[in-house]
């Protein structure tokens, strides 16, 4: 068969669903084979966006997301995508065309180093020079991106070899478990639990898997140690349980700062030195066992004095049968600072002024939606207030960046979860920045028949970077641009948009939207005036709590 019918059958044989994606000249043998397959092309207006969406595939599912592009400036259009996947740890396969390579037809036009390029942000980036190693190579990089950590490949296929000859057959899909910890490290992290005074759970991101969180919970609920979480570990425990304590939004000055101040142990699950540190460890301080895939990466303030490797679930469940529950455990401290921390939280979200608060915004999509239904941010200013005070209930119902951070991933990682879970409301929340960094794919959401609800917070600035400019004492400058008129540019796509000039017309429009079939954009005007002076009155509380 041609090489491209191999390649198709090697990705039906991994269970590829879907292709995101814009076709080159270099893809014409890969998209007719294509064709005649059981998987989907999804057609985007921008490489990168179809990179978002992969990503988001892989963080939701747990199989690589696919992507495809042509070559050059196609392929160069995954990079920031391919950084996404990688810091994120969401598996995710990068297909792309290249020019022949036995026989130069055009010369060096177009022809870049993808794979070179590709290589630091990648766990594995080859180009294929032989038809009859596609089904190896297909299954490596399947294989590769799923391991822990997972992160992103890159496949490049020259359109000669594509349209090639080949008896090479599919290799099986064999699973493989990942290894356990060692017993004696889970004999150590028991007796070290047991002999703390102020033992604290920490919840990373590499904890955010369906299996831990139910050990995780089992944990928590025999021992009633006192949680928080990392900003993308929210949600692998129901954020409404007693022992939660709160989300570590800021990197220090927080009320929750305070209880790792005052812990002796933390039980570090699954936090990955991608994330800001959520605290800081000094020599002769707290102690803290590392629980993860992989070892601790140890820097002048993560040093941790334990090292439980192996499959975090397997871990945890073993840790919690083991476990008793001690009476030397002081958890007063941590109850008052959960008050403390529910106090605050809550001080801004019935704030009828408009332009709307991010805290008013916050509660008011919180009150409109169910556990399961899904928020997605973009980056910005904004995704700090989210993470403090938006409550969630189940894993992967706010999906966030704090891995690279990058702008233009919030509204592409809204359109794949909703077209992975259509049963559920999905809103996608923007700064008027990131937004308009990737809005073209508002078609390719109409034409995908989606139902989703885009928020666009509009204040008519980069206001991540206005906020930092002024807290830091620098001048305002540079940071300032007019935007289009959001309604008519949504109904342009064939979207619905709103204005609203209220707090109650946004709540009525809101609901309106999230009760609708298709796409509806929401031009919501916000106010960050307060940012500096609610983190200030935090920072001096805070310090308070003795």
């Amino acid at each position: 068969m041609k090489t491209t019918d191999l390649f198709i059958k090697a990705l039906e044989n991994e269970g590829v669903e879907r292709i995101y994606g814009i076709p080159g000249e270099e893809n014409l043998d890969f998209l007719d084979s294509l064709k005649d397959s059981s998987i989907e092309l999804v057609l985007t207006r921008h490489e990168q966006a179809a990179g978002f969406m992969a990503a988001t595939y892989g963080r939701l599912t747990g199989k690589p997301g696919v992507c495809l592009s042509t070559l050059g400036p196609g392929a160069t259009n995954f990079v920031t995508a391919a950084a996404y996947a990688q810091l994120g740890a969401m598996p995710m396969i990068m297909l792309a065309g290249q020019k022949p390579i036995r026989k130069s037809k055009q010369g060096r036009f177009q022809i870049v180093d993808v794979v070179g390029l590709m290589k630091p942000i990648t766990k594995y980036s080859e180009q294929i020079v032989d038809g009859n190693n596609v089904p190896s190579m297909v299954r490596d990089a399947f294989r590769i991106t799923k391991e822990e950590r997972p992160g992103a490949a890159y496949l490049e296929l020259p359109e000669d070899i594509a349209a090639e000859e080949t008896d090479a057959s599919i290799f099986d899909v064999v699973s493989s478990r990942r290894p356990d910890a060692d017993q004696q490290a889970i004999d150590l992290a028991i007796e070290m639990i047991e002999a703390a005074e102020r033992p604290l759970v920490l919840i990373g991101a590499g904890a955010n898997r369906k299996r831990t969180a139910s050990a995780l919970q089992k944990l928590i609920d025999k021992t009633g140690i006192y949680f928080f979480n990392t900003q993308m570990g929210k949600g692998v425990i129901d954020e409404r349980h007693d022992k939660f304590i709160g989300t570590a939004a800021l990197s220090d000055n927080d009320f929750l700062h305070c209880a790792i101040e005052r812990a002796d142990l933390i039980v570090n699950v699954g936090h990955d030195v991608i994330e800001k540190p959520p605290f800081f460890m000094e020599k002769g301080g707290k102690k803290v066992i590392h629980i993860n895939f992989f070892a601790a990466h140890i820097d002048d303030v993560y040093f941790p004095q334990l090292n439980v490797v192996g499959d975090i679930s397997n871990s945890i469940d073993r840790i919690a049968n083991g476990v008793c529950v001690s009476d030397a455990w002081d958890f007063g401290y941590f109850e008052r600072v959960k008050g403390e921390v529910e106090n605050h939280l809550t001080k801004y979200f019935d704030d009828e002024r408009f332009p709307i608060l991010p805290q008013r915004l916050v509660n008011t999509l919180r009150s409109q939606l169910d556990d399961q239904d899904i928020v997605t941010l973009d980056n910005g200013v904004y995704k700090i207030w989210f993470a403090r005070n938006y409550k969630c209930y189940a894993p992967n119902t706010l999906l966030l960046d704090n891995a690279l951070a990058t702008m233009g991933a919030g509204l592409p990682s809204a359109m794949a979860a909703k077209e992975l879970n259509p049963d559920k409301k999905v809103v996608s929340v923007n700064g008027d920045g990131g937004f308009l960094m990737n809005s073209q794919e508002l078609e390719t959401a109409v034409r995908m028949n989606l139902d989703l609800v885009v928020i666009i917070l509009n204040d008519s600035a980069y206001g991540m970077i206005k906020w930092k400019q002024e807290g830091e004492g620098f001048r305002d400058y540079g940071l300032d641009f007019d935007n289009p008129d959001f309604v008519q540019y949504a109904e342009s796509f064939g979207a619905k948009g709103y204005r609203p000039n209220s707090h109650n017309e946004f709540e009525s429009m809101l609901d309106t939207a999230l009760n609708s079939k298709g796409v509806h954009l929401i031009d919501l005007p916000v106010d960050y005036s307060m940012n500096h002076s609610i983190l200030n009155v935090l920072l001096k509380e805070s310090a308070c709590i003795i």
